[in-house]
């Protein structure tokens, strides 16, 4: 009894050992339990009552009064008071007497009862966990039974808890002080940029030479078409009746063999997700949102257009746009590509990881020490470039597992797998980019009427550049290669493309500009074809 948890332990509702054997007028019991615990004798059970309060509460019956008396004698209090235990019915803070019959002879006996006692020296009140099973097996009763009223222990689970807290706070001080430092980084980019001539980038390095003077215009507009990840079930539902959607969608039925607007419409998402349908559905999503532009904004110019470019897929939306291409043979060569990619895919374990909030040295290094600790064979590079330390790394899934405890090691913000099956934009591809290029000779590529800014130079193509043989190699190489969207959206705010449409469904890319250009962020337009 003195050391078994269990006996002094609280029952439900039905209080400590001390409780029971008041309720049951075990007065030997009760004697028993305050000779080893003395504090006991003004103990609470769930709704507040003392032993006192349960004795009064049963006065009318023979045999409470005798206990009551004893309780006082052995310093029970009784302007101790319950718990608000029945707020609708009976409402208040009671002591032991106002919990008795409402008998005037009974509440006369146990006042008098009160008063004989009132010499009494009253035992304190005890620890709320005296009776808690926990606190006794970890402090033992010996211990609790000394514990002041109000004395907070430290229990372990609280300190796991305040641990837990203290570390979670940390980690978003953290986080908000490097995003606050990213921030800066981006508004000082922007403001030296600004004044300053074009920041140009050609596979990741300054290259003036890019850029033809000649083919610059003033106008603000840029056409920015999303990638892969930026489907959804319902897109195209909201434009489907305009007559140039219904035509392409008409035409998608006789290249692709199957009912593209079916599938974008009513999914199944699992559907629309794999590779083979989303590339195609997105396509002809990011052409519908122009028409969609057109219809919703009659007084529109489209010639105003001084620029575009797509993330991976959505380039073959860029190069349509800009008549390099037709529709239909971009539908072609988009179809070939999504079924090469996605045969790609399965072989072999492979995925992309997103990193964001780690500077790019920081990045680079985790990638050479995983591939360093792994097999020869095992392809693992940083894929895309998308925003200021918002990378994404493509890869065998056995080294993308490293990555990400490496990055989260080192403090990223972000580290989370996306929702694709392979390794694009590395080696992964290499049968793809074949399979690409095969395609790619048998249509017609003409110039674009519009600069395209490319994916894997993260700037416009020069006009020296704007031929078939070119192009061509730019669309293979970026099936293999990073692509430089960040650099891409940099480009073009130098530029003075400060006013950007996205096309397509949702805002892949709005949220990837807030983190390059504040300005260029708050003057954006989606033009949504998600629902």
């Amino acid at each position: 009894m003195e050391t078994d948890p269990y006996f002094w332990t609280q029952d439900n509702g039905a209080g400590g050992p001390i409780h029971f054997a008041t309720t049951y007028k075990q007065l030997d019991m009760i004697h028993h339990i305050i000779r080893h615990v003395p504090s006991c004798v003004n103990q609470r059970d769930t709704k507040g009552f003392t032993p006192l309060h349960r004795a009064a509460y049963l006065a009318q019956y023979d045999g409470y009064l005798e206990i009551f008396e004893y309780l006082l004698s052995e310093g029970a209090d009784p302007g101790l008071t319950t718990n608000d235990y029945d707020p609708y019915l009976d409402p208040g803070l009671k002591t032991p007497i106002q919990v008795a019959i409402q008998d005037e002879d009974v509440r006369d006996r146990l006042q008098f009862l009160i008063d004989k006692y009132a010499d009494v020296p009253k035992k304190a009140k005890c620890h709320p966990d005296l009776g808690d099973w926990w606190t006794i097996y970890d402090y033992g009763l010996d211990v609790v039974q000394t514990w002041a009223h109000d004395y907070k222990p430290s229990y372990p689970e609280n300190r796991r808890r305040e641990k837990a807290r203290e570390e979670k706070r940390v980690f978003k001080d953290n986080r908000r002080e490097k995003r606050q430092e990213l921030e800066a980084q981006i508004e000082l980019e922007i403001a030296e940029a600004k004044g300053e001539r074009l920041l140009t980038f050609k596979d990741g390095k300054t290259d003036d030479s890019v850029i033809d003077p000649k083919t610059l215009n003033t106008s603000p507009i840029a056409f920015l078409f999303p990638g892969q990840g930026s489907q959804s079930v319902g897109m195209l539902k909201s434009c489907k009746d305009l007559p140039k959607v219904q035509e392409m969608c008409e035409k998608a039925k006789e290249i692709l063999g199957y009912d593209i607007l079916d599938i974008c419409i009513n999914g199944p998402k699992e559907k629309l997700d794999d590779t083979v349908y989303a590339q195609p559905a997105l396509f002809i999503a990011g052409l519908a949102a122009v028409e969609k532009l057109k219809v919703d904004d009659p007084t529109f110019d489209v010639s105003k257009v001084a620029a575009c470019a797509g993330l991976s897929l959505g380039e073959y939306c860029a190069l349509v746009f800009a008549k390099a291409i037709s529709f239909e043979d971009g539908l072609k060569v988009v179809k070939v590509r999504a079924e090469s990619m996605a045969a790609c895919a399965k072989v072999g374990d492979h995925g992309m990881l997103t990193v964001v909030g780690l500077k790019d040295e920081q990045l680079e290094k985790i990638v050479k020490d995983v591939k360093a600790e792994g097999k020869n064979d095992e392809v693992l590079e940083i894929a895309n470039y998308l925003f200021p330390q918002g990378r994404v790394v493509s890869g065998d899934k056995t080294a993308l597992a490293r990555v990400e405890k490496k990055a989260q090691a080192e403090g990223a913000l972000k580290v989370a797998y996306l929702a694709v099956s392979g390794a694009f934009h590395t080696s992964r591809m290499d049968s793809a980019a074949e399979n690409l290029r095969t395609v790619l000779e048998t249509i017609k590529i003409s110039k674009p009427e519009t600069p395209i800014f490319m994916n894997v130079l993260g700037t416009r193509i020069a006009e020296s550049e704007t031929n078939k043989d070119t192009i061509i190699d730019f669309l293979t190489k970026q099936l293999v290669s990073p692509v430089l969207w960040e650099a891409t959206l940099k480009n073009l705010v130098s530029e003075g493309r400060t006013k950007l449409y996205e096309l397509g469904p949702n805002s892949q890319i709005k949220s990837m500009t807030k983190r390059v250009s504040m300005d260029a962020w708050k003057g954006f337009t989606n033009v949504d074809v998600a629902k």
